[in-house]
């Protein structure tokens, strides 16, 4: 389980995002640089990292299913995902 700290910051980072994506949209169209790097850091969408939506794990984080490689496989094994079984041949 990541910490809170992490999963609290990157729901900050999001709002950011969300907050400057109009205005860094029409700066860069304009190609004003200087003022877009005066924007905060965290306004940029290269700043979101993928987490998992059950644990938190930031690593091997599927985007399709939103969740780790180690969810992924609990979740398969159990039945939850349509489709997807454990490979044997």
């Amino acid at each position: 389980m990541a910490c809170k700290s992490t999963i609290e910051r990157m729901k900050r980072v999001e709002a950011t995002v969300k907050k400057y994506a109009e205005l860094r949209r029409k700066l860069k169209a304009a190609g004003d640089y200087a003022a877009l790097a005066k924007l905060p850091r965290d306004s940029s969408a290269t700043r979101i990292k993928s987490l998992c939506a059950l644990t938190g794990r930031s690593r091997a984080v599927y985007r399709k299913f939103k969740v780790s490689r180690i969810k992924l496989r609990e979740l398969a094994l159990e039945g939850k995902i349509p489709g997807m079984r454990k490979a044997s041949w």
